[in-house]
């Protein structure tokens, strides 16, 4: 197996506002791949520069970086430049998935359903958004991940903090509808028509507060894996979730998030290109229904790392 990959790095770290899951995530994939008989070494971008990464002569490397840095296409480029294969989508589709409201506009524009949205920025007057987006609505960084910055927004005296909790984040804000409903993510493998959907889980979470420490520290949070749905709504979500990966160009592997309102219709709230591995983590949750353990999904994805960016006319 080790002779198949060659030198493997784990990227995991980084400097984004998740580099405590993705401290979590690295460890766990190089222990996975290590029991896989894979020569695999840890590197933390938060901590040795591209040349210190160059000079590791890794054949290819495994991203379990999350957030801004490792998961919005800067170190995909960086790897296409260095020539490293890599895991995952390529700086475009990272990018783009890292954008939320990016995200969402190509998802409306293939007529894919997702909740209705405004972006604000310092000259928007907050007390007006409600008016147009109804209450309550979301507030959050359209470039953070794991739940980051975000508030719910459950009257108008509410606006004004909930955007300067997101907007220490990002310069511009994501105001968002909020829909009422179920919390659903698939995960998603393959690139292309190639790509599929694993089962559908349900999240649970106490008080239906689906917060970071929910999502990777408490035990208090229930998953049901698959979710119970009537089945053609289960086909339904996971149709829309290869759909909307596909639209953004999405690559080796990702988790799609949604919310299942009460008529039984899914909403797409987000891609992620580069999703958590830990012990709480969705992706190998889904794995393990059909059956693929956690080292067996982390050399599969590890298996389809490659280059994204190619021309033609330089390879002829």
């Amino acid at each position: 197996m080790s002779n198949q990959f060659g030198k493997v790095g784990v990227l995991y770290g980084g400097r984004s506002a998740e580099r405590e899951v993705s401290l979590m995530s690295g460890k766990g994939v190089q222990q996975a791949l290590i029991s896989a008989g894979v020569d695999a070494h840890l590197f933390d971008t938060g901590e040795g520069s591209l040349a210190e990464l160059a000079a590791e002569g890794f054949d290819r490397v495994f991203i379990a970086l999350h957030g801004r840095y490792g998961e919005d296409g800067t170190i995909q480029g960086a790897l296409e430049l260095l020539g490293i294969p890599y895991t995952g989508s390529g700086p475009m589709a990272s990018a783009l998935a890292m954008d939320k409201t990016m995200t969402k506009r190509i998802w409306l524009q293939h007529g894919l359903p997702t909740p209705d949205f405004e972006v604000l920025d310092a000259d928007t007057e907050l007390r007006l958004v409600p008016d147009r987006l109804s209450l309550p609505l979301i507030i959050k960084p359209p470039h953070e991940g794991s739940t980051v910055g975000i508030t719910k927004v459950v009257g108008y005296s509410d606006m004004k903090e909930a955007y300067a909790a997101a907007a220490r984040f990002d310069s511009e804000v994501l105001a968002e509808q909020f829909i009422t409903g179920r919390e659903l993510t698939v995960a998603l493998l393959g690139s292309g028509k190639a790509a599929r959907a694993l089962p559908v889980i349900e999240i649970a979470a106490p008080g239906g507060n689906y917060d970071y420490e929910h999502k990777y520290f408490s035990d208090d949070t229930q998953y049901f894996c698959p979710a119970t749905l009537p089945p053609e709504v289960a086909e339904e979500v996971a149709r829309i979730a290869v759909k909307a990966y596909q639209t953004l160009g999405c690559e080796g592997w990702g988790r799609a998030d949604f919310i299942l309102d009460r008529d039984n219709r899914p909403w797409l709230l987000e891609m992620n290109t580069s999703p958590g591995m830990t012990g709480h983590s969705l992706v190998p949750m889904a794995a393990k229904a059909v059956g693929i353990s956690y080292a067996d999904l982390c050399v599969a994805i590890l298996s389809e790392a490659s280059c994204k960016v190619h021309s033609p006319a330089r390879n002829a």
